[in-house]
């Protein structure tokens, strides 16, 4: 590894003039350009490795940050453009292209560089509700309201036509996993060669892909069209995602999962002995818990409340306040008590709480499992303790930045409840240089698989796009 073991999480700025110093170093293969702007006015920078010789097959698109509270993907995009410009056989007739984040704004308010523990993950955290996440939004909101950094990510990929898009995620704890639009064969052996290697465990039942095709351990393949759209646990419709975008031109979309603390239990194959009961069990804690977060935004929502966010998006979210393109943005992380940050966190958690009923639904209706892995089950139990956290974690800050009578109580469960799900996951923490390390390696190993099976359209120079208009940063 090339990168310090203690290294923290970049900011966006920081991406910005880590990405300008190489742009500068070598002004020939590698531009800096401004893609787009945030809602709050910030910009969207894409770093540009031209391919070495003649265009002979479409590029790479690299998308991180497009979840705010998964900022490993921006450190992970720099030392990739880094190994592409040193490794000519990589750019050989086609480009790679960064965006280094794609939601500044949110990045702006999730504010742990370097977390030691869960708690220090929790104590500024931030995840906007799905209508205003970039690559969600299209799913659940019609086009005329589609947030700047959704229109920016689109157009890149109308502009780039890229055979392979990589979005760059993770997760506070568990394993790591792959999505795929489309099956690579192939790519499994690598990864899972990784993951040992670096001591990460593979999510082998991850939640986020619950009833997906599985050609490999930690390898999922998203539905196509006639499928059902939605897991267990998405309320989107994964194929409204910009992920999906990419198929207009031939493209591949894979999403790279890593952990910031693993834990052995999602990569438990064997059996569950009662999945059906595990879940009514899951579901009745989920439930409890989100009513205890619930009725301390009811008790504090008299007391203050933001200013209003300027319309909720039309639809089934409405009540939840979702507002994507809104001007609720502007000025968002100006101040721990400022209007536009205390209206992006609420937003937030009355989402994140309104989510909770449709899950503990279908965990005790009669779709749930029969049959199920341990690793299934640690996977949504995880994905049960971090709704209800993430949930009060936000609503935490509110209240703390406000001085509301309520905080110190949810203080010490949101602290009980990190130390609950460290404890019973036994998690332990990885660097983030080898996360890093282990996502940039999956994103090569995906990249050389596309190639060697001939799916990675290269058919000539029409088939990339030039990417212009150069901006400074």
């Amino acid at each position: 590894m090339t990168l310090l073991r203690d290294m923290c999480y970049p900011t966006p700025s920081e991406l910005a003039l880590a990405a300008r110093a190489l742009a500068d170093e070598h002004p020939g293969p590698v531009r800096l350009r401004r893609a787009g702007t945030s809602r709050g006015g910030r910009p969207l920078w894409l770093l540009c490795v031209e391919p070495s010789g003649r265009p002979r097959g479409a590029g790479v698109l690299v998308v991180a940050g497009a979840h705010a509270n998964e900022p490993v993907g921006g450190a992970t995009a720099l030392a990739l453009a880094r190994r592409v410009l040193h490794e000519p056989a990589l750019r050989a007739g086609r480009g790679w292209y960064f965006l280094l984040c794609a939601d500044p704004d949110g990045a702006a308010l999730h504010r742990t560089p370097r977390p030691r523990s869960l708690l220090d993950y929790h104590r500024n955290f931030f995840r906007p509700p799905g209508p205003e996440q970039p690559e969600w939004a299209p799913s659940l909101l019609p086009p005329d309201r589609l947030p700047p950094e959704t229109l920016a990510l689109t157009a890149l990929i109308d502009e780039l036509r890229p055979a392979l898009q990589v979005s760059l995620h993770g997760t506070d704890l568990g394993g790591s996993w792959v999505q795929l639009t489309r099956d690579i064969p192939g790519l499994a052996e690598p990864f899972a060669k990784s993951a040992a290697e670096l001591r990460i465990p593979v999510e082998t039942g991850a939640s986020d892909a619950a009833g997906w095709p599985s050609p490999g351990p930690g390898i999922f393949v998203m539905p196509q069209a006639g499928a059902d759209p939605n897991g267990a646990f998405h309320p989107e419709d994964t194929r409204l995602s910009t992920w999906y975008h990419a198929h207009r031109y031939a493209g591949t979309t894979a999403i790279v999962e890593v952990p910031m603390w693993a834990s052995d239990l999602v990569d438990d194959p064997a059996p569950h002995p009662d999945p059906r009961g595990a879940l009514r069990i899951l579901a009745g804690r989920l439930a409890a818990d989100a009513a205890l977060v619930a009725r301390v935004r009811e008790r504090s929502a008299g007391a203050w409340e933001p200013a209003a966010d300027p319309g909720p998006a039309p639809g089934p979210y409405a009540g939840a306040g979702s507002g994507a393109g809104s001007d609720a943005w502007s000025g968002a992380g100006s101040g721990a008590g400022s209007d536009a940050e205390a209206a992006a966190l609420l937003r937030a958690v009355d989402w994140t709480l309104a989510l909770i009923p449709r899950i503990t639904v279908e965990w005790t209706g009669a779709g749930a499992p029969a049959e199920a892995t341990a690793a299934a089950i640690s996977s949504i139990d995880a994905f049960a303790r971090r709704l209800s956290l993430r949930a009060a974690a936000m609503l935490l800050r509110v209240l703390r930045a406000q001085g509301h009578p309520a905080a110190p109580g949810l203080d010490r469960l949101v602290t009980g409840w990190c130390e609950e799900f460290a404890a019973r996951f036994r998690a332990r923490r990885i660097p983030v240089a080898t996360q890093v390390e282990h996502q940039s390696r999956t994103v090569l190993a995906t990249y050389e698989r596309l190639v060697a099976e001939g799916l990675d359209g290269a058919r000539g120079p029409d088939r990339l796009g030039e990417p212009d208009g150069t901006v400074s940063a």
